[in-house]
Parts: structure tokens; sequence; C-alpha cells
């Protein structure tokens, strides 16, 4: 009875030990992992929403900044930059336009001169041939140039293409250019006193220039020998 009794309290207490043990064990396990995932999920939460709430109140910081009387003149500016573009393309449109219309014909009309300058040129060819010279033939043939150069400065001067007077004006590099120059004394140097080509214009535009001859003062040979002499002794 004795050793039952003593037996029975050994396996109560290795029991009560056992149980104890194993309870501990589970409740800490079990409590540990809990405590875990509560603590992640808590952590988690807390910091999308610390990452979440700045962004929110910059762009409410930002959206409170722009009053509604801002964005009204902000939309008014952009609106009358885009009225102020829209009609200098306008303004440009028709400039151009304006353009095509009166001066389309540039290139044409400059091309054409070429039949004025070779008629002038087969003119000049008639005159000095000393066989047709002082001719009926040869007069008659002037006469009907000079119609056919007529008829074409006429019709050309029509369509605003005119020609430059250049015969005894001084020498302006935006409408002549000068070819040589020539000694007289009568002029003052720098006046045109042949015109080698004749230069047109096509409205308000120069079509092409004059070639012309200025004048230059005649050089005193005495004096320029004598001023030879001079720096050929002093040398």
């Amino acid at each position: 009875m004795e050793t039952d009794q003593n037996a029975n309290p050994e396996n109560q207490n290795n029991e009560a030990e056992e149980v104890t043990a194993e309870e501990l064990n589970n409740d800490a396990g079990e409590v540990t992992a809990e405590e875990l995932n509560n603590d992640a999920e808590e952590v988690t939460a807390e910091e999308l929403n610390n990452d979440a709430e700045p962004d929110t109140s910059e762009n409410n910081k930002s959206l409170k900044e722009i009053s509604p009387e801002e964005k009204i003149l902000e939309l008014e500016d952009k609106l009358a930059r885009a009225f102020a573009e829209m009609e200098n393309q306008r303004r440009r449109f028709e400039k151009e336009r304006e353009d095509a219309f009166s001066y389309g014909g540039f290139a044409f009309a400059k091309e054409t001169l070429n039949l004025i300058d070779n008629l002038e040129r087969s003119k000049q060819i008639l005159e000095s041939d000393e066989i047709l010279k002082n001719s009926e033939a040869l007069k008659k043939t002037l006469e009907h140039f000079d119609i056919i150069n007529k008829d074409m400065v006429s019709i050309l001067s029509k369509n605003g293409i005119t020609p430059l007077d250049s015969i005894g004006k001084k020498l302006d590099p935006n409408f002549h250019q000068a070819m040589m120059e020539i000694d007289d004394d009568q002029k003052e140097p720098g006046t045109i006193i042949q015109e080698i080509q004749k230069g047109f214009m096509m409205k308000d535009r120069l079509l092409r220039p004059s070639l012309v001859g200025v004048s230059k003062k005649t050089e005193n040979k005495v004096e320029k020998s004598e001023e030879n002499k001079e720096n050929s002794d002093n040398l």
C-alpha cells in the first residue's frame, strides 16, 4: 500500500510536470506567433498609414495654395496668348498671300528681261556692221527693233515692271553696279555717264541693278610723273 501511495504521488508529479511543460510550451508558442503576427500587421498598417498621410497632406496643401481667382487669371492669360498667336498667324498668312500675288512672277519677269537684252545686242551688232551701215534695209530693221522693244517695255510696265533711269545720277549701290570708271572732268566723281545694261524695278523691289560706268577726275600726267620722280629720288 505504501508502495502504491508512494508511486501515485510520483506519477502525479510526473503528470503534473508533463502537463505543465506542454501547456507552457504550447501557450508560449501560441502567444509568440500571435504576437508576432499582430505586431507585423500593426506595423505594416501603421507604416502604410504614415506613408500615405504625408502625400495626402501635401496634395491638399498644393490644392489649397491655388485659389479659384488665381486659376481664373491663369486661364485668362493662356486664352489671351492663344488669341495673340492666332492673330499673328493670320497677319503672316495675309502678308504671304499679298507677296505671292504681287511678286509671284518675279523669277519669270527677270528671265523675260533677257529678251530685251538680246534685242539690244542685236541692234548694236547691226549698227556696227560696215556692209549694212547707212542702208535702207538697216534703217527699217532698226525701226522694227525699236517698236518691239517699246512694246515689251510697255507690257512689263503694265505689270509693275519699270526700267531705272540712271544716266546723270549719282551711283547708288542699292540700284546700280559700277562696271568701269571713265575720265570726265565735266562731271562730279561717281556720276553715271554710261549705262551698259538697264536695270528694272518690280513695284517696290529691285528686279535687277543697272550696270553702269561712272565718272572720275582725269589724272594730271605731268604732276604724276613729278611725284613718281620725287619718290624715286627719296629712295
